[in-house]
């Protein structure tokens, strides 16, 4: 019988998922097919009910639902739990509805295309404390790396992150421009850059040090004002398009037992973004 996959998020015109999906669909000759829908906050109960009512084999869910669907799942996984968001809805043998967060996973796959996984002792600084920071915390700690520290104008929000993993220093905005030199590895979640957001940079680069690695989590543009700055002190740049692509891919995986082809992906939407 024919599979078929969603992604609910409001609004979710913008979404590229569905193309993602379909293409993987086509390359490995999967009979599936892949849908947006467009779900009100209001609504979201009583959509999570049809999607299983219609036989949904599972579905992607973005803003705002990450964390309001959570009341209507039967069980998390361990960083869903950890995070209190899920991006990714897996309907079980048993027909229950199992919630996973793929946004870190995802991250860490894509970082780690671009420098491997020989520098998980680097010491890292995080650039924000929201959602997609506390997944990316919760994922690097995860898959080994020991030295993370978040920086946010809040350095309240930062603290409670850095309590729960029990390791590194949150820090104002202020603190971590002054300590840059102390980091190699600098990942960048805020929605600064982003095509329709604020373009400011959270701190002066004044202090970046040469060499180190810098990742934005947005991936349109593909070069952020961040990357670009940091571009200019020799970092080795990853952008956010990689971390798009690994989260739809482990989604993918949760659903088919199988993992599709990132890189044709990642070329395929670099192109498509006006990059090479």
């Amino acid at each position: 019988m024919k599979k078929w996959f969603a992604v609910i998020g409001d609004p979710i015109a913008q979404s590229k998922s569905p193309e993602m999906h379909m293409a993987w669909y086509e390359e490995a000759n999967v009979d599936a097919t892949y849908i947006p829908v467009h779900v009100k906050p209001e609504n979201l109960e009583e959509a999570v009910a049809s999607l299983k009512l219609l036989g949904a084999s599972g579905w992607n869910v973005t803003i705002p639902h990450k964390q309001t669907i959570i009341p209507f799942l039967d069980e998390l996984d361990e960083l869903a739990d950890k995070m209190g968001a899920v991006n990714t809805v897996v309907r079980t043998s048993e027909g229950k509805l199992k919630g996973y967060n793929t946004d870190g996973p995802g991250f860490v796959r894509s970082l780690e295309d671009v420098i491997g996984e020989t520098q998980r002792d680097e010491p890292i600084l995080l650039i924000g404390a929201g959602g997609a920071a506390r997944g990316i915390a919760f994922a690097l700690q995860m898959a080994g790396y020991c030295h993370i520290s978040i920086a946010n104008r809040t350095v309240e929000k930062a603290r409670n992150i850095i309590d729960e993993l029990g390791m590194g220093q949150a820090l104002s905005m202020k603190e971590a421009e002054q300590q840059l030199e102390s980091f190699k590895i600098f990942i960048q979640t805020t929605p600064a850059g982003m095509s329709t957001g604020n373009f400011d940079l959270p701190f002066s680069l004044e202090k970046f040090p040469k060499g180190a690695i810098a990742a934005d989590i947005v991936y349109n543009p593909l070069m952020t004002p961040f990357l670009h700055a940091a571009q200019a002190k020799d970092a080795t740049i990853v952008n956010g398009l990689g971390m798009f692509v690994h989260q739809g891919a482990i989604a993918y995986q949760h659903w088919l037992q199988s993992y599709p082809n990132t890189n044709v992906m990642i070329a395929r939407l670099t192109k498509q973004l006006g990059g090479n």
